[in-house]
């Protein structure tokens, strides 16, 4: 004779944060597999854009600020990654870049093998630095979704030849209110 459970009582790591994890995973690997890295990347970048838009003017607003300085920048990007649950610190920061490395990222495992999620934190990062200091190239050196240890993450707050050499994207102002 069969036993059976009601679905209410199994334990399953399944709450609203699993699904939304995993249906933003699912998305990004649809895409990637459909129109390739480069494509889903850009796509991921759009919506990172729009984050990075609606965090930056939420900060600016909540901290009595028409733009934030350098090291409030780098403040709002350990303290907006922190309340999503990522663990990033500065490890460096001068008027040239500010360095951060992360030791716990928001989406988890689901971002292995998902590289164009990580285009969230590139353009969030870049977004809020450049509207608010002109300028950011984001260089993502290490991430989880590459399975790396850690992510370090370089925003470079002026054109270099040290962040023309680096790999990454550029920001620019788009609203000069500063």
């Amino acid at each position: 004779m069969e036993t059976t459970k009601s679905a209410s009582t199994v334990s399953l790591p399944l709450d609203r944060d699993m699904f939304l994890r995993t249906l933003i995973r699912e998305l990004a690997g649809v895409l990637e597999e459909v129109v390739g890295y480069e494509e889903a990347a850009g796509y991921v970048s759009l919506v990172g854009q729009n984050i990075g838009e609606w965090m930056n003017e939420m900060y600016k607003k909540e901290m009595g600020a028409s733009s934030l300085s350098r090291s409030q920048v780098a403040d709002v990007l350990v303290d907006l990654k922190s309340r999503i649950q990522g663990a990033f610190t500065v490890a460096s920061q001068d008027d040239t870049k500010i360095v951060l490395e992360n030791t716990a990222c928001p989406f988890a495992d689901k971002v292995q093998d998902r590289p164009s999620m990580c285009m969230m934190t590139s353009n969030v990062f870049g977004v809020i630095a450049a509207e608010n200091l002109g300028y950011a190239k984001v260089v993502l050196e290490k991430t989880f979704a590459k399975r790396e240890d850690r992510c370090r993450v370089v925003v470079y707050l002026k054109p270099s030849d040290e962040a023309d050499a680096a790999t990454g994207r550029e920001y620019f102002v788009t609203k000069d209110d500063r």
